[in-house]
């Protein structure tokens, strides 16, 4: 294993986070959320795939890339591991996408992911709920 590559977003919650998709997690640059962005869990990112540093990239679409993702909420956390691909795009100007299967298109952030937005802990998702909370990812490869 190499060294880990980082990237870091800051985002907000909001009203009408859900967290229930049971295949998915999102995060949006977009401020509004209805209630039907169940995968949803923070608005109002600062960056979505496309504005990823072209190193991190480069080195998250490959097969062998895997990617943690942390969500850092007012004292609360939970970490996401996920894979890249050799079929990512990365080019998605407003919305980060984790899937579970294996589906890719140019919103996808990572693939086969060990959790989704209706596996976060329920005193995260709480957090998620406020609109006046920041909302810390952090995405780190390794390869």
């Amino acid at each position: 294993m190499h060294a880990s590559l980082k990237e870091v977003l800051l985002g907000r919650g909001h009203v009408n986070v859900r967290a229930t998709h049971k295949m998915t997690l999102e995060f949006t640059k977009d401020q509004h959320l209805s209630k039907m962005g169940d995968c949803i869990v923070a608005v109002g990112i600062d960056k979505a795939v496309a504005d990823l540093n072209p190193e991190f990239r480069k080195n998250l679409a490959n097969d062998s890339a895997r990617l943690t993702i942390l969500i850092e909420v007012n004292g609360i956390s939970e970490k996401i591991n996920a894979h890249g691909s050799s079929h990512l795009t990365l080019t998605h100007e407003k919305d980060m996408v984790i899937r579970k299967s294996n589906y890719v298109c140019n919103r996808t952030l990572a693939v086969s992911a060990d959790k989704t937005a209706n596996d976060l802990p329920r005193n995260l998702v709480a957090k998620l709920k406020d609109p006046n909370q920041e909302v810390k990812i952090t995405l780190m490869i390794c390869i």
